[in-house]
């Protein structure tokens, strides 16, 4: 059974687009940090270091892949957003504070809806503009 639920979850990620890739990614971190919230509880922390530190590892990954040429000034915004997630991770981890994760699980969270909407108006908006073409074009009718 376990090989088949990794088969879907390749399957799934393989055939993503990046936007997907993306929110799942999004949607890991905050998974992580749910489990090292629920580690911290426990008193486990073998549990809390696993997921501070995939939370980590995702979020690292998202602040290294900004463009600052063409994110301009939101990029810097998200890059120190990302860089504060991270010191708040490190500080969470060693203190053991679950609020510190919770604050970032928020502002997670806040970033993944913010981009799925993001998405949608793109695509709309892309599904719009390709529905004005077609109905801008007429082709020529062949004379008989």
């Amino acid at each position: 059974m376990n090989a088949y639920l990794n088969q879907y979850k390749n399957n799934q990620i393989f055939s993503a687009s990046p936007e997907q890739i993306m929110i799942m990614l999004y949607d890991g971190a905050i998974r992580f940090l749910t489990q090292a919230i629920q580690g911290i509880d426990d008193g486990n922390i073998e549990l809390k270091n696993h997921g501070i530190n995939k939370a980590m590892a995702i979020v690292m990954e998202f602040r290294n892949t900004l463009d600052h040429n063409i994110g301009g000034e939101i990029a810097a915004n998200l890059d120190a957003l990302y860089d504060y997630m991270i010191r708040e991770m490190i500080q969470a981890n060693i203190k053991k504070d679950r609020q510190k994760l919770q604050n970032v699980h928020a502002m997670l969270s806040d970033l993944r809806d913010t981009w799925k909407e993001a998405i949608i108006i793109a695509r709309n908006e892309s599904q719009t503009g390709a529905n004005v073409a077609n109905a801008n074009y007429q082709p020529l009718k062949a004379s008989l």
